[in-house]
């Protein structure tokens, strides 16, 4: 059947999904993108917030939903009737990989309609430097983390490189001001995770932070971002990476660290080494590069069969979004050495839950196996998962 349905800055979006829940013939020859596509419009369907450009955190919608993922308990606590900013930034993520990955017009569109004009509802200009805050700025003042920016900064130079449109590229060297501002010699340098907390300093704020000032570097030739680039990747590599070559997730002030690993941490040092090395063109970086990816491979992904019988690697369950990340490192390394190793199982990943891990809604369980249901589905799960069926659909073995 086809549903249409209005994005609330008035424009159309519409969804092709047969009763049985596979993809319509869109045109496109692209099965990934496809995917993506109807992904997306599952998520504008299913999170929009009435009246508004933003986006509720859960479906089911609960309005006494609370995060578990901030800084402060008075905010974990505290319910909200929209997302937090990192939520929803994934959506700016997605939409820019579909600008690349489909109709560029179409999608750009989307970006300025509907997620910038709802991004900047969260954009805090009553603390020097201006950055996003964690919930929207109308509400009472929520904290703001490095990291959320990072993310952003990456966004918005990326749609710079997309569309050349400077006022992109003046947010994000807006932003970069901020993220500047989290640093300090303490521990030698490095960026905290939080400003309001200064007690930590993270893998997930310094390896993007290395990605987003070699990104910036390649959009405008200023130096100064690719030797603070380098100074990032070498600062968390010295303080952060363990035997395996994996990354912890953190360094207090008082040198103690904490040994989680997350695939976005890696996947993130993954992706500066081998930006790095394109930078640079020096070899050692490549060689690192193809060392966490292997190690990646290793820990973030397990042998499985499927109902059919085919055997392959399975990506692990867990946070969708963190394993979106990753892809960005495997995929930069991809077009280096074309090694199609880890492709290969995100593709087959991808391709299984597809047909097994997706519900009625359109809307994706974090395990892929399906053999796990969430009742309750995260929207930054969704937007991830449009994200990694664009990304797929970029590389010409995977459409």
């Amino acid at each position: 059947m086809r549903i249409s349905y209005a994005l609330l800055s008035s424009l159309s979006v519409f969804t092709l999904i047969s009763c049985a829940g596979r993809v319509n013939d869109t045109g496109t020859g692209n099965k990934n993108l496809e995917r993506a596509q109807v992904t997306l419009d599952s998520l504008y369907k299913n999170y929009s917030a009435p009246d508004t450009h933003l986006l509720h955190e859960t479906f089911p919608f609960d309005n006494k939903y609370t995060a578990t993922y901030l800084a402060a308990d008075e905010q974990n606590n505290r319910p909200n009737q929209y997302s937090y900013l990192w939520p929803y930034s994934g959506t700016f993520s997605a939409v820019n990989v579909m600008m690349e990955a489909g109709d560029k017009n179409k999608y750009h569109e989307i970006l300025e309609k509907q997620v910038l004009l709802g991004l900047e509802e969260y954009f805090d200009t009553k603390r020097t430097p201006y950055a996003y805050a964690s919930y929207i700025s109308s509400a009472p003042v929520s904290d703001r983390f490095y990291d959320d920016n990072v993310w952003l900064g990456i966004d918005f130079t990326d749609t710079y490189m997309l569309t050349k449109t400077p006022a992109y590229l003046d947010k994000a060297k807006l932003i970069w001001e901020f993220i500047l501002s989290g640093t300090d010699e303490k521990l030698n340098g490095g960026i905290y995770w939080c400003e309001q907390k200064k007690e930590s300093k993270n893998t997930c704020s310094n390896a993007p932070g290395a990605v987003y000032a070699f990104k910036l570097f390649q959009a405008t030739n200023d130096s100064a971002y690719f030797h603070k680039g380098k100074e990032l990747y070498e600062w968390t590599k010295l303080h952060l990476q363990d035997t395996d070559y994996l990354y912890f997730d953190n360094i207090s002030l008082d040198g103690k660290i904490s040994k989680a690993k997350y695939a976005y941490n890696s996947g993130q040092m993954m992706q500066s080494a081998a930006l790095l090395y394109k930078l640079t063109n020096d070899k050692k970086y490549l060689v690192e590069a193809q060392n966490i990816a292997q190690a990646c491979y290793n820990y973030f992904f397990s042998d499985f069969t499927g109902k059919d019988g085919e055997k392959f690697r399975m990506i692990k369950k867990g946070d969708v979004w963190f394993t979106a990340v990753m892809l960005r490192g495997f995929i930069e390394l991809y077009n280096l050495d074309n090694n199609k190793t880890y492709i290969e199982a995100f593709d087959k990943s991808l391709d299984y839950a597809w047909n097994n891990a997706r519900d009625e809604n359109g809307l994706f369980s974090t395990d892929f196996s399906g053999e796990n249901k969430d009742a309750k589905k995260w929207l930054l799960t969704q937007a991830a998962i449009v994200e990694m069926y664009g990304r797929l659909a970029n590389l010409k073995k995977y459409k």
